[in-house]
């Protein structure tokens, strides 16, 4: 009894506070938010595709293949054999980490048109509520701009509210490699928008890689919007727990070991992590492997760890320095019985670089042009360490 007690209190002081920071809709949502199911499991045709022997061999197993065994089972196969796959089995390939990554566009521009045809049937059944109409309506608005001319999806899941992750750039020259991983209320809906595009993780990435192509022309760059992750909803109870978060990081290392089999770049991909997305990658950085990887945290409510040294040694952690319009800042930066995500990564004792984000304005103003934020964001995923501007001390 006591327990949920203090998670109900826990809970209220969270929403209370974004209240008083004005976080508006999404302060509104806190109440009416529900705890959302995470997809941990391998997408819709995986049962079929490991009982699958036309090929007189063993498809990889989705669940348990690691990046590398995919690689190399791809590999010995011929073009037709890959053909045939991706044309029976498209959210397989689609979102099998390894696999080549022209295959993967492919699959994935198959299983969207899939799921517009599917939410257009039913949109206009008569025989559907009204209800699920109008659901499978926005879906179909939401899906359709992903098959537009140039569009490289990387992973799609139509299950729940929707996962995907894009590219910007080409991933197969690029020698840096960045990914955005965004926080709450990211979902297939809210990946992309052309009306507030820099609020929703398809824009940041775009920003991003713009940013990078300003301060360095000449190099080959990528940025993928990692959307591909069941996030809260408001600011329920979700937002300040890591649940998700947790179950979130190893489809985010997934991922990471996919890109070591598909691409070449020169370091490993820097991490941008928004907000909650800060806890997803605070709970992926202890089980980093291999070189050191950037990760950039912005508008963090915690990583889960009291200093920088609980995140491992297989990440540097730079720090953005939060403005003083972003209601993150009036959350209790605490851990107590689940509730909250510990240490503000920007105080002086959590050990990250802290660097400045002069310009930036409220909680989604980091990635705006003009802001040193963003310019940081290109710099270090640059590699550009020695043109990071730092915050000036107060």
């Amino acid at each position: 009894m006591q327990r949920r007690r203090l998670k109900r209190l826990m809970i209220g002081a969270f929403a209370t506070c974004a209240v008083l920071a004005d976080a508006g809709a999404a302060a509104a949502q806190a109440a009416a938010a529900n705890e959302q199911v995470a997809i941990t499991t391998p997408p819709a045709g995986s049962a079929a595709w490991v009982q699958d022997h036309s090929l007189d061999r063993t498809l990889p197993d989705p669940a348990t293949a690691d990046a590398g065994t995919v690689a190399a089972f791809f590999a010995s196969l011929t073009p037709a054999q890959q053909q045939q796959l991706v044309r029976e089995y498209p959210l397989v390939v689609g979102n099998l980490d390894g696999a080549p990554l022209q295959l993967r566009y492919q699959a994935n521009r198959i299983a969207i048109q899939n799921e517009i045809d599917r939410a257009q049937a039913e949109s206009t059944d008569p025989k559907t509520d009204s209800a699920r109409r109008a659901a499978d309506a926005i879906r179909v608005d939401n899906t359709r701009p992903l098959l537009d001319p140039g569009r490289q999806v990387l992973a799609f899941d139509p299950r729940g509210r929707g996962l995907v992750a894009e590219v910007m750039g080409d991933l197969a020259t690029a020698k840096r490699i960045a990914v955005v991983v965004p926080g709450s209320d990211s979902d297939l809906s809210h990946h992309d928008n052309g009306e507030h595009p820099l609020q929703f993780s398809a824009g940041m990435a775009r920003a991003v890689r713009a940013e990078e192509q300003q301060l360095s022309p000449g190099t080959p760059t990528a940025v993928i919007a990692w959307t591909d992750y069941v996030s809260p909803v408001g600011l329920g109870p979700d937002a300040v727990t890591s649940r998700l978060a947790v179950a979130a990081a190893p489809r985010l290392l997934r991922t990471l070991d996919g890109l070591r089999q598909t691409t070449s770049p020169v370091a490993p991909p820097a991490l941008i992590c928004h907000s909650y997305g800060s806890v997803v990658c605070g709970e992926a950085a202890p089980k980093m492997r291999g070189e050191t990887t950037d990760m950039i945290v912005l508008g963090s409510p915690g990583m889960n760890v009291d200093s920088a040294a609980g995140l491992g040694t297989g990440v540097h952690v730079w720090a953005t320095s939060r403005n003083p319009a972003d209601w993150i800042g009036n959350v209790p930066y605490v851990e107590v019985g689940g509730m909250g995500h510990g240490a503000d990564p920007t105080s002086p004792d959590f050990g990250a670089e802290v660097v400045s984000s002069t310009g930036a304005v409220g909680h989604a103003g980091y990635f705006d042009p003009g802001t040193a934020s963003l310019y940081n964001f290109a710099a270090i995923a640059l590699g550009d360490y020695q043109d990071v501007k730092y915050q000036q001390p107060s």
